[in-house]
């Protein structure tokens, strides 16, 4: 980097110190508690550079970061796409910011990343890595910081020694670094990370006696084997009951099963061997990061939606954003919610909105439940609610703070004494920071969501289940005479706590099956679509919320990718690993997961082999089909992939084999029990 470069980046940090400071306030005064950021300047190569090594400044040396690096820099050149910011999960968080944006972009980037530091804090599937908590100020419960920068440099240096060790070869290392990342995603992400002690000396002898082992020995031709001693026998000579079968239950965690129990393939004795020390080291170095970024894959849609929310309370509602900013931002942003595709940012924004304003709601109603003459059956016809909305409506001093400085009294819940001490002694400029002079309860009420013109028939359109529900639960309390009465009483910070209780609970599974309703589904035109072999073309099917549900949670249960586990490390007494796909309705590539076999064949060693399900059709009921305007039904039929080392064979199993493995509802309640918010 040049003089000239350090100095045009030193001017710019400097320039957003401040900008830094009032966000970190407000964010505090929003009820957020994020870690501490420190932000950092660069140019354009310096973020592609980041975003390939996935927001970190040291990453061990591999192909792939190269290949993220070309891909981020052609995303920009060719499709007009720019990356304003990265934030990584650590404590303190760090966050780069590029030099060339604007300043009414850099704001919006500081207040997004204040969310993102706040998620990062308090969303309790982050403690899974980081397998403990600390408390945080009030005593709120906080996520332990992951170290995460100091331990992926660790990793860096640590490859990078295996690699220039002149006794390993480094083209073997990167090989085995392929082998272990085709499988990345394949951890128990459910479950806390701990790492996997096994060395050597502790490797476990199976009783079993694997017959085409003791035939290798006999050094005999291929051509013997297969017309003497063919597969039929070996089953046979071997049995299927009467070896050692492990693990006890179905294994997620294939990364952590082949740590443990894994061989290495050894290409000049063409046998099974046990790992080197490096190749142990490798994989379970390996399958820690995979348990740290795992989080951030579980959360994306809360993650961005959450931090997209924020960022506009601050940016918009608090105008952080100037005047002379706001068209720019308000441009930038559309742009970014946007964006085609599963857009995680549209879709959290839109759900953490319906969290808010169904909160808000439940509160507006119970209180309107309380009143005398009006019960859940006449609550259509008796509440008006144009008075409602008005009554909502905060004072004229909330809404305008610095026209009605003199009308601010000190002891009200919603003003900050020592904000208003300082404002009125010309400490900073209300103008700018009107927020510093409320607390929290004060910009609850200043910012109420129910009051929002696009959301001011939310209260009318409750449906009577809901209100029945509502009235069920009030049991025995006070009742107010009137509907001003009840409104008075009304908690204007339900809202925000009950967006603070689910962000630390959830992930994007649990998210949407909570959430995603009817109502949501129907104001936000949700919609499934098929392929439809009638018409060969895909068309819409359904529009009901548990359809939409379903087809949206498919993309985030296990990232999004099939859901494999272990279910023999001796499958047939042969040594042979089997893997069971655990089949919701979606195929397998089977061309892709022939490769990976290929993978995991020299991370075990022995022949592995792959249960899965395909749903195939029969020509003829194709046809019929398309002329009757139908869609014909598919036959499910059991495969068993297998790689021995030479060759891939895919063939049709009994069904009993793989009936255990079919869905009939798919279960994605993956939230522990005792997290419910």
């Amino acid at each position: 980097m040049s003089t000239d470069d350090r100095i045009t980046k030193q001017r710019i940090a400097a320039d957003l110190e401040a900008h830094v400071a009032e966000a970190s306030n407000l964010a505090e005064k929003l009820g957020l508690s994020p870690y501490p950021v420190n932000y950092w300047v660069v140019d354009y190569d310096e973020m592609n550079e980041l975003i390939a090594y996935g927001g970190f400044q040291r990453r061990y040396p591999h192909w792939r970061w190269g290949m993220q690096y070309d891909r981020q820099q052609k995303q920009t050149q060719f499709l007009g796409g720019k990356a304003f910011e990265i934030v990584n999960n650590d404590d303190p968080a760090h966050a780069f910011l590029q030099e060339s944006n604007t300043l009414a972009d850099q704001k919006a980037v500081i207040t997004h990343v204040e969310a993102h530091a706040d998620f990062f804090a308090n969303n309790e599937w982050f403690r899974m890595f980081a397998d403990g908590i600390t408390s945080g100020s009030e005593g709120e419960r906080r996520v332990r910081s992951p170290e995460a920068a100091e331990m992926l440099s660790r990793h860096a240096d640590t490859i990078r020694e295996y690699m220039q060790d002149p006794d390993i070869e480094r083209a073997a290392v990167e090989r085995f670094i392929d082998h272990v990342l085709c499988l990345e995603d394949n951890i128990d992400q459910h479950e806390p990370y701990a790492p996997v002690e096994t060395g050597p000396e502790e490797f476990e002898e199976l009783e079993g006696v694997d017959v085409a082992d003791q035939l290798d020995e006999l050094d005999l031709s291929d051509e013997v084997k297969r017309q003497v001693f063919d597969d039929e026998w070996l089953d046979a000579q071997n049995g299927d009951d009467d070896g050692v079968s492990f693990p006890a239950e179905p294994e997620k965690d294939i990364l952590g099963f082949l740590r443990k129990h894994g061989n290495r393939y050894d290409e000049d004795t063409e046998k099974a061997t046990e790992f080197t020390d490096w190749q142990r080291d490798l994989l379970e170095l390996l399958r820690r990061e995979a348990y740290y970024f795992a989080p951030q894959k579980m959360t994306k849609v809360m993650n961005e939606g959450w931090a997209s929310y924020w960022e506009s309370v601050m940016m918009t509602d608090e105008n952080f954003a100037g005047d002379d900013e706001f068209v720019l931002y308000a441009d930038h942003m559309s742009k970014v919610l946007g964006s085609g595709g599963l857009n995680p940012y549209s879709l959290g924004l839109a759900i953490w909105q319906y969290v808010e304003n169904t909160e808000n709601r439940r509160e507006v109603i119970e209180r309107l439940l309380r009143t005398e003459g009006i019960t859940w059956r006449n609550f259509h016809d008796v509440v008006d609610f144009a008075a409602v909305q008005d009554q909502l409506e905060p004072p004229a001093w909330l809404t305008d703070v610095p026209g009605h400085l003199d009308d601010l009294d000190s002891e009200d819940p919603r003003v900050d004494a020592d904000g208003l001490a300082a404002a009125q002694d010309d400490e900073f400029d209300l103008g700018t920071y009107p927020w510093k002079v409320l607390t929290y309860e004060g910009l609850c009420e200043r910012h109420y969501s129910l009051v929002r013109p696009q959301n001011r028939g939310f209260v009318s359109n409750v449906g009577q289940e809901e209100l029945e529900r509502v009235s069920r639960y009030l049991f025995e309390q006070d009742r107010y005479d009137d509907i001003e009465a009840a409104l008075a009483d009304v908690d204007y910070t339900s809202g925000w706590d009950r967006m603070r209780e689910v962000r630390e609970s959830h992930n994007d599974v649990t998210f949407l099956d909570a959430f995603l309703t009817q109502e949501f589904v129907d104001s936000n035109d949700y919609f499934t679509y098929e392929y439809t072999h009638a018409s060969g073309d895909y068309r819409v099917t359904s529009t009901d919320h548990e359809d939409v549900k379903k087809k949206l949670m498919l993309q985030f249960t296990n990232f999004g990718k099939p859901t494999i586990v272990v279910e023999d490390g001796n499958y047939r007494n042969r040594n042979e690993l089997l893997l069971a796909h655990q089949y919701n309705g979606v195929m397998l590539d089977i061309e892709q997961a022939s490769d990976v076999l290929k993978r995991v064949f020299e991370l075990w060693g022995y022949p592995v082999n792959l249960l899965t399900i395909v749903k195939e059709f029969d020509d003829h009921d194709v046809e019929v089909a398309k002329r009757r305007d139908r869609e014909p039904e598919p036959e499910p039929v059991g495969k068993r992939i297998r790689y021995d080392g030479e060759a891939v064979t895919v063939e049709t199993t009994d069904w009993s084999e793989v009936e255990h493995l079919t869905a009939t509802d798919i279960d994605y309640d993956t939230k522990p029990d005792d997290w419910l918010a």
